[in-house]
């Protein structure tokens, strides 16, 4: 049984709920817990979605930096792989994955918010990869995810910085894509998510690995795993039904059976 992050399932979407007091500081144990977590969301065919969530006052305030500190160059040569794949493990899921963000998404927060699809966040909520301030930088994806989400110039100034960006400004520049009052945040989240319940499983993951392995290579590959994408889904019972429910009924009724 995991002590610090668990996977909470209700309505057919799962929660990875991370739950270290005070700030959620992602240790060692925390990222494999996260990984587990991951798979099992992954796997797991009653969860049709899924929201990373850290609790009402704080999403994660990043790294153990007391952890961190006693590590060497050589024992960090070792742990940075693993500490990596675990967020990496967030970003695979092969479904729909909102961050709800509540108080501060920091460092390794801020990371593993950026493994979401689509992030949420407090009007109260900050975030930022503080690392420079410790005379490091960011060691789980973040000079590569900020980048493509925010642009190479406001990833540099971000990181180079060291300083908090406010929800506001996290808004406009699509850092996060929606900010509501902080006790709506979890709940906005949930009800995003639920909207995949019912929807067409395979096609989801289709979409999804279709854009994520597209934004890594060049326009003529990206096309090229689009069309495999695209003819696999004519082997599917799903793309049957929603093509006969639109002949016989219209669009957006199809019952899908996610398979």
């Amino acid at each position: 049984m995991a002590e610090f992050v668990r996977l909470e399932v209700e309505d057919r979407v799962g929660t990875i709920r991370l739950d270290r007091p005070k700030m959620n500081a992602l240790n060692r144990q925390v990222q494999e817990e996260i990984r587990a977590a991951a798979a099992e969301a992954s796997d797991r065919d009653d969860v049709k979605a899924v929201v990373v969530y850290g609790g009402e006052k704080v999403f994660a305030a990043g790294a153990d930096i007391k952890e961190m500190a006693e590590l060497s160059y050589v024992d960090m040569v070792e742990r940075a792989g693993p500490l990596q794949s675990s967020f990496t493990a967030v970003a695979r899921i092969p479904k729909p994955v909102v961050a709800a963000i509540t108080g501060y998404a920091l460092g390794g927060g801020c990371e593993l918010a950026l493994c979401a699809d689509v992030r949420f966040a407090a009007a109260d909520a900050a975030i930022g990869q503080p690392e420079i301030l410790l005379g490091i930088i960011p060691g789980a994806g973040g000079t590569q995810r900020l980048t493509r989400l925010v642009g190479p110039s406001r990833a540099k100034d971000i990181i180079f910085s060291g300083r908090f960006v406010k929800a506001d400004e996290a808004l406009a520049i699509g850092l996060v894509d929606r900010v509501f009052a902080a006790d709506q945040v979890y709940a906005e989240a949930v009800a995003w998510a639920r909207q995949f319940r019912g929807a067409a499983t395979m096609a989801l993951r289709a979409a999804k690995e279709s854009i994520d392995q597209g934004l890594e290579v060049d326009l003529a590959t990206g096309l090229a795993i689009e069309r495999q994408q695209f003819a696999s889904l004519f082997a599917t019972e799903d793309r049957r039904i929603g093509m006969t429910s639109f002949v016989e009924n219209g669009p957006g009724k199809a019952q899908f059976e996610g398979r």
